[in-house]
């Protein structure tokens, strides 16, 4: 059966790295935010490196996940001292789950408060696509999927929760995803 592949991409206001008050805020949500979503029906894996330091996203080893990559159109830092992005690279045993997953509980709560933490978005700031039960998805092509949304639109390839597609590449529909701003 074919697993969803979910790259989220964003640029942070400030460097992760900043102790200001936002940034502080944002990374100390982050942790429990993720957690909570490990444990969501629906939920298969995520994409973690091994122990790090904050920010120091490029250097590390994501293992299967593959290199560390990021889209073309982010033009901030990239050492733990600048970097300001956050991104994530998830699976999921479909749309339903991974959109409630999204859009209720803590993640939504935190999606109230991203204008404060993230730049406003002139990109696709996610792209879900299939891959194959024995295939873990990587960085690159999550950021490749990305880029081929921004640049095509919806389509099998790569879209979004608002405009899905089912395995079979055939339009679907998630319920709850027209009304709730989720693109």
């Amino acid at each position: 059966m074919p697993r969803l592949a979910l790259y989220t991409f964003g640029a942070l206001k400030s460097p992760l790295a900043d102790p200001a008050p936002p940034t502080r805020d944002f990374h100390d949500r982050a942790g429990g935010i993720y957690q909570r979503i490990s444990r969501h029906p629906g939920y298969l894996a995520h994409a973690e490196a091994a122990e790090g330091e904050r920010g120091a996203h490029f250097e590390l080893d994501w293992g299967a996940w593959g290199e560390y990559a990021v889209p073309d159109w982010y033009g901030k830092g990239r050492t733990p001292e600048t970097i300001a992005l956050a991104a994530t690279l998830s699976l999921w045993t479909g749309l339903q789950p991974a959109f409630d997953a999204v859009y209720t509980g803590p993640h939504r709560e935190a999606l109230t408060r991203r204008r404060d933490w993230f730049e406003r978005a002139t990109h696709p700031t996610h792209a879900c696509w299939w891959v194959a039960d024995d295939v873990t998805p990587t960085w690159r092509e999550g950021v490749s999927r990305l880029e081929h949304l921004d640049d095509h639109g919806p389509a099998p390839h790569a879209f979004t929760f608002r405009h899905p597609f089912d395995p079979e590449g055939t339009p679907a529909r998630i319920s709850g995803a027209a009304a709730d701003g989720s693109e």
